[in-house]
């Protein structure tokens, strides 16, 4: 077995594996990034960019059924799903080419591919092939898709949003399951590109939304689209000559419905399993996971840092890559370990009406402000802008706290929300009061008008000074 010594040693070449290794090597030329299997981002192999390339497709083919609303007559839509596959194929590759290419790029010392696996605290083996000591190290191996045991009986039908990019074509249908990022947008996505689908969830949750009244406009928007059984109890899954039978009941009635495939969706694990991290000599909590510092990445007080996916707090691409600098930098000057800037939470998903959650959600706002907040809304249904282009669906709603007027978060279900949750996060991260915001400019006619409605009508709301957090601590929560 070859041996190694360096002074840090990075698992995972991922989004954070990648900044963390760029970091680390401002600090010492004594560095080694580890792969398991292949190079190639999660985001652009299988995440981010390939599942925009389907949404973009079935977007057009949307564009061109409404456009009777205009008074543009469409022709007959055909759907050609080789044709699809192919570009999302196409496409894809082009972005994953130019990660392998800055990978293979690396000094050969800087560089091994192999599973690895930790002997000691500074200790592992690397594919059974290359022993590596290292003094401190970057746990940045990511995520990969969690599958309940139910969904087992599919079979050779069960996929997973990895499998779906390698289509040749477009099938027939899809038995959905799990109503989160990655199941809405491809499920939607398929539906419009006339694939038969049912979106199968368990709590009538949907995606990353916690408002209760944006979460129920999202589900009967979804729901009047594609059949969505929001709060199904999944009874049995196997597969017939036909396909991918599911029985479920849902409103007290047992249902049964055959797909040609089950496309789990159901959340992502930690790849930490696999690590033997117990060797490791850090503290675990009760699921196996390393405990650590959210804003230094060092668990515990060793010399082991974790980021990215792995971790399992903001599993985000702009997240990945802030955590692989603040642990490749803290791994690099160790034993200084500084805290890292955590920028304000931000996520977006691209079904349509887009969903946007931006700083905390109501319910971290009602905690952190005792109940003493207001809330301020705006319906897309009657935005300007909106009706012009005919996407007037949806519903903003942002979170300020009485006496200091700041703003503190939202929840967005409409159109253009990626561009809006730019704004807000922004106004967040600054900590400015919903009455600064105001005094930004907002041109006409923009989808952005609306975001100024639900801001005054929030400002309306909002009562300042310290008088007005004792009258709101008598009114009660949200008083």
């Amino acid at each position: 077995m070859d041996k190694r010594e360096v002074d840090v040693a990075i698992i995972g070449a991922g989004t954070a594996g990648m900044v963390a290794y760029q970091r680390v090597s401002k600090k010492t030329d004594r560095v080694v990034l580890i792969e398991g299997e292949r190079y190639g981002t999660t985001c652009a192999r299988v995440g981010c960019m390939p599942s925009k390339l389907l949404i973009a497709a079935a977007d057009r083919a949307e564009d061109v059924r409404q456009a009777e609303v205009f008074g543009v007559i469409p022709t007959d839509v055909r759907i050609d799903g080789r044709a699809v596959m192919a570009r999302v194929r196409t496409e894809r590759d082009r972005f994953v080419e130019p990660v392998v290419k800055s990978m293979e790029a690396l000094p050969e010392e800087h560089r091994l591919m192999g599973h690895a696996r930790f002997l000691d605290g500074h200790r592992l083996v690397v594919g059974e092939h290359t022993e590596v000591t290292a003094q401190r190290f970057v746990i940045a191996t990511g995520s990969r898709p969690n599958i309940p045991d139910v969904l087992k009986g599919a079979k050779d039908r069960l996929i997973v949003n990895d499998d779906v990019f390698d289509w040749q074509d477009l099938p027939e249908s899809v038995a959905v399951f799990g109503p989160g990022v990655i199941g809405l947008e491809l499920g939607q996505a398929l539906s419009r590109l006339g694939v038969r689908i049912r979106l199968f969830g368990v709590d009538g949750s949907i995606a990353a939304l916690r408002d209760e009244k944006i979460v129920d406009y999202a589900r009967r928007t979804f729901a009047s689209e594609f059949a969505l059984s929001a709060e199904a109890d999944t009874r049995k899954v196997h597969c017939t000559d036909q396909g991918v039978e599911v029985t479920w009941r849902e409103n007290g009635q047992e249902h049964q419905e055959t797909f040609e495939y089950l496309l789990a969706a159901t959340g992502r694990r930690p790849n930490i399993d696999h690590l033997d991290i117990q060797n490791a000599g850090i503290d675990l909590d009760d699921r196996g996971m390393p405990v650590y510092d959210p804003y230094t990445l060092r668990c515990g007080d060793s010399h082991i840092f974790i980021a990215g996916d792995v971790n399992n707090d903001r599993p985000l691409l702009h997240e990945a890559a802030d955590e692989g600098r603040i642990a490749g930098d803290n791994a690099g000057t160790y034993p200084e370990v500084r805290a890292g800037l955590r920028r304000v939470p931000l996520a977006v998903i691209f079904t349509d009406p887009q969903i946007a959650t931006v700083g905390m959600s109501i319910a971290e706002v009602g905690e952190r402000c005792r109940g003493c907040f207001a809330v301020g809304e705006v319906s897309f249904e009657g935005q300007g802008r909106s009706k012009v282009i005919g996407r007037n669906e949806g519903l903003l709603r942002v979170y300020g706290e009485h006496g200091s007027g700041l703003f503190l978060g939202a929840e967005i279900f409409g159109p253009a929300a990626e561009h809006m949750a730019h704004l807000l996060a922004w106004s967040a991260q600054q900590r400015l009061t919903v009455g600064c915001m105001l005094d930004m400019p907002f041109y006409h006619p923009v989808i952005e008008e609306g975001l100024r409605t639900a801001l005054k009508d929030l400002h309306r709301k909002l009562r300042m000074g310290p008088e007005a957090v004792d009258d709101c601590m008598e009114c009660g929560p949200g008083g």
